[in-house]
């Protein structure tokens, strides 16, 4: 009886019907337990009834009294005015409404009402408009006089009626709820039992018993997310891999090409990486450093620990751009060492697709760089003993998982040029070691960033003109355009004629899109990189991966278009030298929140920072997806204010699947099939049953 109850349609609960039904899925809400787990965004408190002569003009109040008169007043063709007269012992005030001519329906003369809304003051007479309202006499308290539950709405539902529905459906499913926590966590961590913690989340007799529910609801989801992620690690690390010898010899002739030294964090990461290589368990690790902090080189030394010891690489990028500038930037220092390295893209045409698979499964093939072309069914490798994710946070959890499905058990590297909060980075990659590059190569100056007005345009240009002058090369960045990558390129290509022919006709003045072929994109860059082209016209090609430590100047034209976090990118493209770079943010500041976007760029170069703020102005979903990584959205928990339960939930979570590897206890066994629910079934990846 009680999953059929879970699972009942919302259709059927008291006062919902098919339409009302449609209107609720648009809030993702399909059945009575959806209806009980849509949580509040606010609540406001409507215990603390003043007598009408004591209200506050300005102020948000709730007032009692009893309906003297009901009057309806038309104002030209478009505004009809209702107005309800309510009084008590102390006073009168006028409730009013704006073409609800309805509403005068509703009150009755002589009933006792109770009204919560902003009280105005004109003269001696008081007035509220569009107040909340509760007949008394009516069996219906759910909407003042007690602290009332705020939900999000859309059109055609009031909160009224869905607290009423709400309210319906925990009377109705309360007596079959059962407790998914276990005994020992509720016990604990002093949590309230699910039936109590829900009923007070949405209508708490007081603010203890809203906290003390939410603290509870709050510690479950984390639980859970931290759980699967606990339960994820806990079968990796019983996996059996490769333990690897280190080829010293081949990473000290890697070390020899490199143009600069090391940084100490570089050397610290690289120290984990060949730890967790010589252990027989397979690395799965997270490597998180910021723009311009060196992650390729550290990766690079994982490639060739593979390939030292006979072993084949994949380094999986999200987009063909990116994999084909990692295969412009590694393919010179691998041919160097004698290491055979080619490039899996989709867009390749058929036959070298398939001559590039054949080499991959005779063995030819030592390092392949792609996209999700790699993951694909026609892709096999002889020998994968090492997996490289680059910009995890673009990647679902199940593609993580087919590219270590191409090896026996292969080392796992991921890394990420954004810079992730610790709570994200907990919600969303628990299962992975963390090492951090937190260190810049020496002798960098910082960036100097300043956000000008586009009417600005020709001083900027001035400035660059002056930049070229004194030997040094620049960027200029074309607007973003969301709709479609083959008008941006149009865009940029209008772009640059402009920028040859009027603007910089003395100056040599290139092109880089993503439509050109990696033949074209390898010509360009090299180019530009041999001091060829003066200035370099781009989309956000450019954003990762090219590295010209004689370009000074960065300008992004319409920068509000862009994150922060995408601005950050851009902005690391230059800063690679001793000499003074600049990013300018040519801007059109329309919205608060693109003003509030360049204030942070111009104040912070902290790649952390800048992730905290871009966390606080776009959400985390919005921001890395939290669905793609086979984690249900947090419906109530908000990992930016609940930080200390998420640590206190991560800690318990990894505490039970320590003593219990395998939720095979008696006590578990609710936790286990509530997580199998959530989670789609993607625990058999981790071997739970």
């Amino acid at each position: 009886m009680s999953f059929e109850v879970f699972s009942q349609p919302a259709q059927y609960v008291k006062g919902v019907g098919p339409q009302r039904a449609r209107i609720l899925k648009k809030l993702g809400v399909e059945t009575i337990a959806d209806l009980t787990h849509y949580f509040p965004r606010d609540w406001d408190d409507r215990r603390n009834i003043k007598p009408i002569s004591l209200l506050t003009p300005n102020l948000k109040q709730t007032m009692q009294g009893v309906v003297l008169a009901t009057s309806e007043e038309k104002k030209g063709k478009n505004l009809t005015i209702t107005k309800v007269a309510i009084s008590d012992k102390s006073g009168e005030v006028f409730a009013t409404w704006f073409n609800q001519p309805y509403m005068k329906d509703k009150f009755k003369k002589g009933e006792w009402v109770i009204l919560t809304g902003k009280v105005e003051q004109k003269f001696n007479q008081r007035s509220v408009s569009n107040p909340e309202y509760e007949i008394v006499n009516q069996e219906d308290n759910l909407n003042t006089g007690r602290i009332v539950p705020i939900y999000p709405l859309t059109e055609g539902l009031s909160q009224r009626a869905l607290r009423k529905i709400i309210k319906t459906s925990l009377d109705k499913l309360s007596p079959y709820l059962i407790e998914p926590l276990p005994k020992e966590t509720l016990t604990k961590h002093h949590l309230k039992d699910i039936s109590s913690a829900l009923n007070n989340i949405h209508f708490p007799k007081d603010w203890k018993e809203k906290e003390e529910a939410y603290y509870r609801l709050v510690f479950e989801e984390f639980f859970f997310s931290q759980t699967w992620l606990a339960l994820k690690r806990s079968g990796l690390k019983r996996e059996k891999g490769v333990s690897y010898s280190i080829p010293e010899d081949l990473l000290n002739s890697f070390y020899q090409l490199l143009p600069y030294e090391l940084t100490l964090a570089q050397r610290r990461v690289i120290e984990e990486i060949k730890a967790d290589m010589k252990k027989s368990e397979p690395m799965n690790r997270l490597i998180q450093g910021d723009v311009g902090s060196g992650k390729t080189v550290v990766a690079l030394v994982a490639l060739l620990i593979a390939v030292g010891n006979g072993y084949q690489s994949a380094l999986m990028a999200p987009t063909e751009v990116l994999a084909e500038q990692h295969y412009l930037v590694i393919y010179p220092f691998l041919s160097s060492l004698g290491v055979e390295v080619d490039l899996l893209i989709g867009s390749l045409p058929e036959k070298e697709k398939r001559a590039v698979q054949n080499r991959i499964k005779a063995g030819e093939v030592k390092v392949c760089i792609g996209t999700h072309a790699l993951i694909q069914e026609g892709v096999e490798f002889k020998r994968l003993g090492l997996s490289i994710i680059d910009e995890q946070h673009r990647f679902g959890v199940m593609q993580r998982a087919s590219l270590r499905q191409k090896g026996y058990n292969p080392e796992i590297l991921v890394m990420t040029a954004t810079p992730i909060p610790r709570t994200l980075s907990l919600t969303l990659y628990g299962d992975l070691d963390l090492s951090v590059i937190d260190e810049m190569p020496s002798g960098r100056k910082p960036v100097l960033t300043k956000y000008l007005p586009l009417k600005k345009k020709e001083e900027v240009y001035q400035f660059v003109r002056r930049q070229v002058r004194e030997g040094r090369q620049a960027y200029i960045v074309c607007p973003l355009i969301l709709e479609s990558e083959t008008l941006e390129v149009e865009a940029a290509t209008k772009l640059v004629e402009h920028l040859r022919k009027k603007v910089f006709p003395d100056f040599r003045v290139g092109l880089l899109h993503s439509k050109l072929k990696t033949k074209e994109k390898e010509e360009i860059m090299h180019s530009f990189k041999e001091g060829n082209i003066n200035i370099l016209t781009s989309t956000t090609v450019i954003e990762v991966g090219i590295d010209v430590p004689n370009v000074t100047v960065m300008v992004i034209e319409n920068a509000e278009r862009f994150g922060l976090a995408q601005l950050h990118q851009l902005r690391g493209r230059v800063g690679r030298s001793s000499f003074q770079s600049y990013c300018i943010l040519l801007t059109d500041l329309r919205t608060e929140e693109a003003r509030r976007r360049m204030k942070v760029m111009t104040k912070t170069s902290d790649g952390f920072i800048i992730a905290e703020e871009d966390l606080q102005i776009r959400g985390p979903g919005e921001l890395y997806g939290t669905r793609q990584h086979g984690l249900p959205d947090l419906n109530l928990a908000n990992i930016l204010k609940d930080t200390d339960i998420l640590e206190a939930a991560r800690k318990e979570a990894f505490l039970l699947v320590e003593k219990d590897p395998k939720l095979r206890e008696e006590g578990h066994q609710l936790l286990k099939s509530k997580l199998l629910e959530k989670f789609e079934g993607s625990l058999d990846l981790i071997s739970v049953s």
